[in-house]
């Protein structure tokens, strides 16, 4: 295959992923919101949602260093068509159960937990595949085009899915599931996952599996870059549920802000995230990318704080409503600047037989944080002004990022970067 045929490949790579990323986690994002709703429906129960919730985390924080592995191991394409058709097969089965009998919670706790894992084996196989389906001077718009088709589907997934409950039967959101993902499948299935493999030796299925996952440990403590990006994300994830879990509490409970209304201040966070993401798949490659994430990480710090503002101030509910829609979507633009140059530095850094065990490995850690960090902000939250909690945790994550993104960890990152900053200056001088 020529250079130009292959750049064409990946043309139709990139709307071929984007159009089938759109589709299968818009399907899933009305399920989850419609399952979501059936459950406290159900049981009028917070501990039952609660439940369900941690039914789909616990896997995905288990497993995904397995999922990683096997993405470096085996055929990638396989991973991702099979894991989509367990998907379609297990809501299948859930649907035919809720024919037969009635849908009980029993049942859908089960059905979360495999697609929980069905789900997160598409989702980190692919991501550690693009690389393989793009060319480099498009990874960039590649993991922005990932990043607004996930937003779009966070956005309208809800809306649509609030329009449709109460007017349909629950067994339609299990056939938009089973309809969307099938689509998915047969998109992906016209994909060429070795496109721009630089690994012509293909698997390397000798390697046992513990010892596989132990190697990615390995390769990541050895890249002290990559090891400084992994070890900020796990610690700014902790004080970031600061703002999972404080920001319905503030917003609802302790301002009186309508149910509707934060419904909107939510889902600005994903229009940020969506307008930002936009941009960055018409923009070029950043130079210097880790010192955008330092810069971006410093401004979504002072952020947090901020959120305490209307606790401190008088402001009337209108202007509450309009400063907080204000201050998520910032969020929403300011995180898309951490993430996406993150995804970027990953795909074009890591070895290909690595990229796989890496994503795992930092799918793991963060999203081990996230609960332990919900009890601990639960309980904080409860016995401490919510004011200083955030204050608290803006200022540790500032010192956080000025810690680990320090100029010396620049330094090694771009040494040309220095050289650069000292001719401007002598050219100034002149």
């Amino acid at each position: 295959m020529t250079e130009e045929q292959k750049l064409q490949r990946a043309t139709f790579h990139l709307w071929t992923f984007a159009i089938s990323k759109l589709i299968s986690i818009f399907g899933n994002s009305i399920y989850t919101f419609g399952i979501s709703l059936f459950v406290l429906t159900l049981t009028g129960s917070a501990t039952s949602f609660a439940i369900n919730l941690i039914c789909s985390v616990v896997p995905r924080t288990l497993l995904s260093p397995i999922a990683g592995s096997m993405a470096d191991r085996y055929s990638k394409k396989k991973i991702v068509i099979l894991s989509q058709i367990f998907a379609v097969l297990i809501v299948s089965f859930l649907l035919g159960y809720s024919l037969l009998f009635e849908l009980n919670l029993v049942a859908i706790y089960i059905t979360t937990a495999f697609l929980s894992v069905t789900t997160m084996f598409t989702s980190l196989t692919f991501t550690s595949s693009i690389a393989n389906l793009i060319d480099d001077t498009r990874i960039q718009r590649a993991m922005a085009i990932n990043q607004s088709a996930s937003s779009a589907a966070a956005i309208g997934g809800p809306v649509i899915g609030g329009i449709l409950f109460g007017v349909v039967s629950m067994n339609a959101f299990l056939i938009i599931f089973i309809v969307s993902f099938s689509i998915a499948v047969i998109l992906e299935a016209t994909m060429n996952f070795k496109l721009f493999t630089k690994n012509e030796g293909g698997e390397i299925e000798h390697e046992k599996m513990f010892k596989s996952i132990l190697s990615g440990f390995h390769y990541l403590r050895k890249d002290h870059i990559l090891w400084v990006i992994v070890s900020t994300a796990l610690i700014i994830n902790f004080f970031f549920t600061s703002l999972l879990v404080g920001l319905p509490f503030i917003v609802i409970e302790e301002l009186g802000i309508k149910s509707q209304h934060f419904g909107v201040i939510e889902a600005m966070i994903g229009g940020g995230i969506l307008l930002a993401s936009l941009y960055f798949s018409i923009r070029k490659d950043f130079k210097y990318p880790l010192v955008v994430v330092k810069n971006a990480m410093l401004l979504v710090s002072l952020l947090l704080s901020v959120i305490a503002l209307p606790l401190l101030v008088n402001m009337s509910y209108l202007m509450m409503v309009i400063f907080f829609i204000s201050l998520t979507f910032l969020i929403g633009v300011t995180l898309t600047f951490v993430n996406t140059p993150v995804g970027v530095m990953i795909q074009k850094g890591v070895d290909e037989n690595y990229r796989g065990r890496i994503f795992g490995i930092l799918e793991t850690m963060a999203q081990a944080m996230v609960p332990i960090g919900m009890i601990v902000y639960g309980l904080l939250y409860d016995y401490v002004s919510p004011a200083w909690i955030l204050i608290a945790s803006s200022a540790c994550l500032i010192l956080v990022t000025a810690y680990m993104i320090r100029p010396s960890v620049l330094r090694k990152a771009y040494p040309s970067r220095g050289d650069e900053a000292i001719q401007t200056k002598k050219f100034v001088t002149e």
